[in-house]
């Protein structure tokens, strides 16, 4: 399906056009909704999800999205829902798996996010934001080496991916190696990544210790 629009305006006003004559068409709410995203329109970029996913209940990618969206209010029951049945419309896409997974982390439910984690990785071994959620929540669970081991192949394919930099500083911090700490914390924050206030404390005192 070729597009003529050149710019971000033009492709919305040609997706309209499409979807005036072909309503039913879920790719093309779809794509009208990411659209929709690139522009910050999220109202209406929900709306295009939504039918999407009506019009096309198989189109995982529509779920996944309209769990973006539920992040983005803060919703994690809604982002979680639509992540699950996302998965339930594609069983071996890995995207909503590492979002559950964060989902879990963020509660606190580590078992939860670790076993989603590895769902995630085992279909896309080269997921790095799941290998790095996964470092992070087997860091939680206590088990540094496994953390190292995920974080580090993350960085295989990603050498500038912060959050797994930062796990690997946490790591460091945990074995009293404040130095390095320090150092793969900088290296974190030259990628945009900003580390929690407490773990800066901490490798601070741990410096003048």
């Amino acid at each position: 399906m070729d597009y003529t629009a050149t710019t971000p305006d033009e492709f919305i006003d040609e997706l309209k056009k499409r979807l005036a004559h072909n309503p039913g068409c879920g790719v093309t709410h779809y794509n009208l909704g990411t659209a929709y995203v690139a522009k910050g329109r999220l109202i209406e970029a929900e709306a295009e999800f939504l039918q999407a996913v009506e019009c096309s209940p198989s189109l995982a990618e529509g779920y996944v999205q309209l769990g973006g969206l539920a992040m983005n209010k803060g919703n994690l029951d809604a982002c979680l829902e639509w992540n699950e049945k996302a998965c339930r419309a594609r069983p071996l896409f890995a995207v909503p798996y590492g979002n559950i997974g964060f989902v879990h982390l963020q509660r606190g439910e580590v078992d939860k996010a670790e076993k989603a984690l590895r769902r995630a990785v085992k279909i896309d071994p080269k997921y790095v934001q799941a290998l790095a959620t996964l470092g992070s929540a087997l860091f939680m669970k206590g088990d540094i080496d496994a953390a190292e081991f995920q974080s580090t192949k993350a960085l295989e394919i990603e050498p500038n991916f912060g959050p797994a930099i930062n796990n690997l500083a946490l790591v460091a911090m945990e074995r009293g190696d404040f130095q390095k700490a320090k150092e793969l914390m900088d290296r974190s924050r030259e990628t945009g990544y900003e580390p929690h206030p407490d773990m800066v404390r901490e490798i601070e005192a741990g410096l003048k210790a």
